[in-house]
């Protein structure tokens, strides 16, 4: 037997498993677009009372207890800035680079399983039509091999046939739109945390003894 004959017996298994894979591929596409909801809900915040109470405390010499404050706080911008407090002794460029450090991981968390939706969402149509070509190719095969000629032989197995195009689909359209959604999520997450560590190092500047680089 050779390959061809081999791959034409699985296409003959038909398009089923295709469709079970699609419809495991659509369980995991909501379990993450529901945990990210909530995760980016948890993590909401009312950053502008934050930053001028952390300003506040900075300013009057007390920036463990800005980090305590902070520590009460999911937004990634608490994270952030806290980071940069730790360093505040060692002065304003300190306290930069710790933050930026501190925000790149703070990105990976805010970002992370969105490339699953990103992956579904480009290849969840190409399943679905590799379903369908396998549908059709045991289509007719089952008109070549029946003894009754006719459309009527294909159409059940034609029909079924592109049904895993429209789950594929199905997966890939709910994926694309949360991916895109969330994306705006981080990068509004991420405005946030650029303005608050401005805030700080504005502060830090503000309050340095004259004459200290």
């Amino acid at each position: 037997m050779n390959l061809t004959s081999h791959l034409l017996g699985l296409a003959l298994m038909g398009a089923e498993w295709v469709l079970w894979l699609l419809v495991g591929l659509s369980i995991i596409s909501l379990a993450v677009i529901v945990e990210r909801i909530i995760f980016y809900y948890r993590h909401q915040d009312d950053l502008e009372a934050l930053t001028d109470e952390v300003r506040r405390l900075v300013a009057s010499g007390k920036p463990d207890e800005a980090r305590v404050r902070l520590a009460t706080h999911r937004h990634p911008a608490a994270v952030v800035v806290s980071a940069g407090l730790k360093e505040i002794a060692r002065g304003p460029e300190a306290v930069a680079e710790a933050m930026h450090s501190a925000k790149a991981r703070a990105r990976l968390v805010m970002e992370r399983n969105l490339a699953i939706l990103g992956t579904l969402g480009s290849n969840a149509p190409f399943i679905g039509l590799f379903g369908t070509v396998i549908g059709i190719i045991k289509a007719f095969h089952d008109l070549a091999t029946s003894s009754a000629k006719g459309p009527a032989v294909v159409m059940g197995s034609l029909s079924e046939a592109l049904v895993a195009t429209a789950v594929g689909l199905l997966v890939a359209i709910p994926a694309v739109l949360a991916y895109n959604y969330f994306q705006r999520q981080v990068r509004s997450f991420m405005l946030g945390t650029d303005g608050m560590a401005h805030s700080l190092l504005v502060e830090l500047h503000a309050t340095r003894p004259a004459g200290v680089q």
